[in-house]
């Protein structure tokens, strides 16, 4: 199944069981997904709703931060739930290790060895780890290997 006939069948199941929370969560990324769709004048495939679900969570783990700083406690705590709705769809996060690993890999393969070659390297790096990998932790390995 499709990542965004999963997203349809998910939306349907919470209508069903009148979960509003989850069903406006839902929503809003499909209503991303379908103006893209029309942008773009097809179908998205599964990568490219990845990005979309990507960008959403990046987005709600930045606006987190900023409420926590503020001291608004149910805006963070709605934001942790929508966070905590999307992250289903994503692949299986990678663990640190596993990151490092792939990053090491990925600089033999490039022969990259100094701060100069990291645009070289995280390019070919981030098709690798794409919607299993938060781009910061993949940055900080990167960083660290080419110290």
């Amino acid at each position: 199944m499709h990542l965004s006939e999963r997203l349809n069948e998910d939306m349907k199941q919470a209508m069903k069981s009148k979960d509003k929370f989850k069903l406006s969560t839902i929503r809003m990324v499909r209503s991303t997904i379908k103006n893209l769709e029309i942008d773009l004048k097809r179908d998205l495939d599964d990568n490219e709703v990845l990005d979309i679900l990507s960008r959403e969570i990046k987005q709600r783990k930045d606006a987190l931060q900023e409420f926590e700083k503020a001291n608004r406690d149910e805006l963070a705590e709605s934001t942790k739930a929508e966070i905590e709705i999307l992250v289903q769809y994503l692949p299986t996060q990678l663990t640190e290790e596993e990151i490092k690993v792939i990053v090491q890999q990925t600089i033999q393969e490039t022969g990259a060895s100094s701060k100069a070659d990291m645009g070289k390297l995280m390019a070919a790096l981030m098709p690798k780890v794409k919607g299993r990998a938060d781009g910061k932790l993949v940055n900080q390995s990167v960083q660290q290997f080419l110290q």
